[in-house]
C-alpha cells in the first residue's frame, strides 16, 4: 500500500446493508496497519450507509466494532412485516430500530463537537431536503449544523425513500441526486474549503459493490411498469457513481485518488440481512484490494458524455 500524503480524506458510498462489506474492509485495513481510521484521516464524507461509517469514524469507533454492529443489528433494522408489502404502504420499515441503534452508538455527539475537538475532523454528510429541493452538505465546521447530532444527520442521510419514513417531513437519503458516491464533494471540500493542495492530498473512495451484467436481449420488451423500476434505479445509481469518479479524475488530476469498488457476487439487495456473511467475505476481498492499491478502472473505460458537461450548471 502506497503511503498516504499529508492530508487524507475518506469517502464512502451509500448502499444499505452492503455497508457491512465496507466496515469489514476498513477493519482488516486497521488491523494490518495497526492504526485506526480516525487517526489516519482528516476528512470523512458519506451518503446513507456511508454516512454511518463516516460518523462512526468521527466518533472514534473501531471499524471492527462497526462491523459487529452491522452484523448484529441488520436483521432488526430490516425486519420483514406486513408493512414490507410495498407499494401497498408508504414505506417498508419503521425507523425506530435504526434511530435507536444510531443514538446508542453515537450518543449525543454533535457535528460541532467533532470540529472543536483537539484534532478537528471535517465530517460531511449528504442529506436531501425535499422542502427546499436541494442536497444539503451537513458539515462539522459549518455554523448552520453545529448543533445537529451525528445520529440525527446520519438518520436523515440513511432514510431511503420507500424504505423508511421521511424525517421531519423533509429529509431523506442524500443519494437522491448525484451524491450516492460523495467522492467529488470530498475532493471539492478538501481543496476549496480546507485549502488543501492536491499534491499533498490522498482521497480514498470506497464503493458498496457493483451489480454485474445487464439484461438479456429482448428482456425489457416484456417489462410492465413496476418491472422497470429496478433496472432504472440500478442504471441511475451505477452511472451516477462512475460519473463522480470521472469528474474527480478530470478536475483534480494531481490528487492521489484511489477508488475501490468490487463486483457483487452474489448480488445482495440493500435490505437483505441474510447476505451479511457473503458481504463479510467480500469485505475481506475489498480489504486486499485496498492494501494492494488495486483501484477500480471501470469509470475510465466507461463511455459517457464529456466530463465538463457532467457538472455544467451545478452549484455547491
Amino acid at each position: 500500500m502506497k503511503p498516504f500524503r499529508k492530508h487524507v480524506a475518506l469517502a464512502i458510498d451509500g448502499g444499505g446493508i452492503r455497508g457491512t462489506m465496507v466496515a469489514k474492509a476498513l477493519a482488516v485495513v486497521e488491523a494490518e496497519l495497526g492504526q485506526s481510521w480516525s487517526d489516519m484521516v482528516d476528512l470523512t464524507a458519506g451518503t446513507s450507509t456511508g454516512s454511518i461509517i463516516a460518523a462512526a469514524i468521527a466518533a472514534r469507533l473501531p471499524a471492527a466494532r462497526l462491523h459487529e454492529l452491522y452484523v448484529h443489528l441488520g436483521a432488526s433494522i430490516f425486519k420483514k412485516s406486513l408493512r414490507s408489502l410495498w407499494p401497498l404502504s408508504g414505506y417498508r420499515y419503521p425507523n425506530e430500530p435504526l434511530k435507536n441503534a444510531l443514538r446508542e452508538t453515537l450518543g449525543e455527539l454533535r457535528m460541532g463537537d467533532v470540529w472543536k475537538q483537539p484534532n478537528p475532523l471535517d465530517v460531511v454528510i449528504t442529506v436531501r431536503d425535499l422542502v427546499e429541493n436541494r442536497t444539503r452538505f451537513v458539515k462539522s465546521w459549518k455554523d448552520e449544523y453545529q448543533d445537529w447530532t451525528l445520529w440525527y444527520a446520519v438518520l436523515c442521510s440513511s432514510t431511503v425513500p420507500t424504505y423508511f419514513p421521511v424525517i421531519d417531513g423533509r429529509y431523506v437519503d442524500g443519494g437522491v441526486g448525484a451524491y450516492t458516491n460523495p467522492c467529488y464533494y470530498a475532493a471539492y471540500e478538501g481543496e476549496i474549503f480546507l485549502g488543501w493542495d492536491q499534491k499533498e492530498t490522498t482521497l480514498i473512495s470506497i464503493g458498496t459493490g457493483r451489480e454485474p451484467g445487464g439484461l438479456a436481449v429482448g428482456q425489457a420488451n416484456r417489462f410492465n411498469a413496476l418491472q422497470w423500476i429496478r433496472p432504472l434505479i440500478d442504471t441511475f445509481l451505477a452511472d451516477a457513481n462512475d460519473q463522480q469518479v470521472r469528474v474527480v479524475r478530470h478536475f483534480f488530476p494531481d490528487l492521489d485518488f484511489r477508488r475501490f469498488q468490487i463486483d457483487l457476487n452474489p448480488v445482495i439487495a440493500i435490505d437483505d440481512p441474510s447476505g451479511i456473511p457473503a458481504l463479510t467475505r467480500m469485505g475481506e476481498k475489498l480489504a486486499e484490494m485496498i492494501l494492494n492499491d488495486q483501484v477500480d478502472d471501470t469509470p475510465q473505460r466507461a463511455v459517457g458524455v464529456p466530463e465538463m458537461a457532467l457538472i455544467e450548471g451545478s452549484t455547491l
